[in-house]
């Protein structure tokens, strides 16, 4: 039976590709009702520390997080690690390996947009970017509404860093399996996150989700920002098919870009198992 309690197990800060301290986001989810949050920065453990003490400081429980970049059959996935050994050598190895690509890669892009007229995007990016390690089309997206070249970062992306479009340039991230491993391994859980997002066809998603079982994988976001309510229906029949506990996060980047808000997500639906109730002995 699903224990009702409004976590947010999702979310971004300066330390990636948020806009918010992760002092600021404390206050924002316990503002908004908040009991169990976690900092969920994209490969990066950085935001940590710091974001336990701001939870305690606010009254919040507080579960470790982080959102690892993944290849999966060309696609990017992303899988959040939970509970995890924030201090765990290997994992802190792993997520600096698949961060040491993005440099080069963000190169790439700036060279791709310049062809088509947009000149300096490179460092029009930097200056939206907390962490030089972490720099993403996120920061590029943020330049380009800077500059008047579109109105919103959909529209960025949309016309400019999608597949196909001059700004896009892909990234071999880290395996499914390479992902799951550094984080149960340091005594966290993996959960897939916002599956709706990727688009698959039944097979591929039946391939996902199988393998990552397989690796140990043991949870699913069933309510998050990006899902409609139908997809939350969707994915907890999934999860239930699967055997794989349920998460809920908003993913929420900013205040000016996230269609949701911190905290403010439906419960889970009954008959779950979320996460909080697996992972409670390592909640803070």
């Amino acid at each position: 039976m699903t224990t009702i309690l409004n976590a947010d197990l999702h979310c971004h800060s300066v330390v990636s590709d948020g806009t918010l301290t992760p002092e600021a986001l404390a206050n924002r989810a316990s503002t908004n009702g908040v009991e169990l949050w976690a900092l969920t920065d994209h490969d990066e453990l950085g935001g940590q520390h710091r974001a336990l003490a701001a939870a305690k400081a606010h009254g919040m429980k507080y579960l470790t997080g982080t959102e690892v970049s993944v290849t999966f059959i060309g696609q990017t996935v992303h899988i959040v690690g939970l509970g995890f050994d924030a201090d765990d050598p290997q994992l802190l190895q792993g997520l600096r390996q698949t961060r040491g690509g993005r440099g080069q890669r963000a190169m790439e892009m700036s060279d791709g947009l310049a062809k088509v007229g947009i000149k300096d995007a490179y460092e029009g990016a930097l200056k939206f970017v907390g962490n030089p390690e972490l720099i993403s089309r996120t920061h590029f997206a943020r330049f380009l509404v800077e500059s008047g070249v579109c109105k919103e970062t959909n529209e960025v992306f949309r016309k400019y860093l999608t597949e196909g479009k001059p700004g896009f340039v892909p990234h071999r991230w880290a395996t499914l399996k390479d992902a799951v491993s550094w984080i149960t391994q340091a005594g966290g859980m993996a959960v897939i996150a916002h599956p709706a997002r990727y688009k698959f066809t039944p097979n591929q998603e039946f391939a996902l989700f199988t393998e990552f079982k397989g690796h140990g994988g043991q949870g699913v976001e069933v309510v998050t920002g990006s899902h409609t309510a139908a997809e939350y229906l969707t994915y907890a029949e999934l999860a239930r098919e699967f055997g794989l506990v349920a998460s809920r996060g908003s993913d929420f980047h900013s205040p000016d870009e996230s269609h949701t808000e911190l905290g403010t997500l439906p419960y889970l639906p009954g008959n779950l198992t979320p996460v909080w109730d697996v992972l409670a002995s390592r909640i803070q």
